[in-house]
């Protein structure tokens, strides 16, 4: 299979499943992986400690591939808001893992923990401080953007780990593009309920606003990040659309209800 091209910041890896794409300067921080369909993760949802079924063996594999066991990978139940999920180091236990609260993002300075997010089409961001080591994964879909989990995500890891905004650095891994991601005009009017200014309007929509919408996820939370206070280099969008390369990533767009889930995992060192 030829593997698509990403941003010359992401390269391709050999796992033992597939390939699994990764963030070249995140990787210097913390270790990582987005997954890819070819470790088909189903989309109910069933604790790792349930028993040894399908989706347990797949999410194994999965920690793997970050170095970690299946019993150091904490998830949240995707609501498609601005949750977020902290976990300290010397406050999380054993039972923390297995809990799956209501959340789109998680940020965690715990050492061992894998935090990870599913995907289908939504964003997937990943997040680490050099300095302090905290981490952060965010499933941002376009209610997620559109209520501001990214930036939510980076107020909860400067208040809760004194973390400076301008020194992580972000991945934004494969999800559906502004070539594919066509919606409705609510979903416009949703934005600018939700404060957008115009100008941002005109950069994350495309098109005729009496008519089809193309809606670019990549620049929302790319610039959410920047208002957030990231620097503009430490920002990187892998550009892969999963639609548009629906051989080699997950699309619920393509597949509605039978669509599998990839994952987004980074660990905490």
């Amino acid at each position: 299979m030829t593997l698509p091209p990403p941003d010359a910041a992401f390269h391709w890896t050999a796992e033992a499943w597939g390939h699994a794409l990764r963030c070249k300067p995140l990787l210097a921080i913390a270790q990582h992986a987005f997954t890819t369909r070819q470790l088909r993760l189903p989309p109910s949802s069933v604790d790792g400690r349930s028993g040894f079924n399908q989706q347990s063996v797949a999410w194994t594999q999965a920690a793997a591939s970050v170095g970690a066991g299946l019993e150091h990978v904490v998830r949240v139940t995707q609501v498609h808001g601005a949750g977020v999920r902290v976990l300290k180091q010397g406050e999380t236990g054993p039972g923390d893992v297995a809990e799956r609260p209501a959340a789109d993002a998680m940020v965690s300075n715990a050492p061992g923990l894998v935090l990870s997010v599913q995907v289908a089409d939504c964003v997937p961001i990943l997040m680490a401080d050099p300095k302090t080591g905290v981490v952060a994964a965010v499933h941002a879909g376009w209610r997620g953007t559109c209520a501001g989990v990214a930036r939510a995500a980076v107020e909860a890891m400067t208040r809760e780990f004194d973390v400076r905004p301008a020194d992580l650095v972000a991945a934004i891994g494969p999800s559906i593009g502004p070539c594919c991601y066509t919606v409705g005009r609510n979903v416009l009017d949703a934005f600018v309920a939700a404060g957008a200014g115009a100008g941002e309007i005109s950069r994350w929509f495309v098109g005729n606003v009496d008519g089809p919408l193309q809606l670019d996820l990549w620049s929302a939370n790319q610039d959410q990040l920047l208002r957030a206070g990231l620097r503009g280099d430490c920002v990187h969008v892998c550009r892969l659309c999963t639609k548009t390369h629906q051989e080699m990533f997950e699309s619920y767009r393509v597949s509605g209800e039978r669509a599998g889930r990839m994952a987004a995992l980074i660990a905490v060192s």
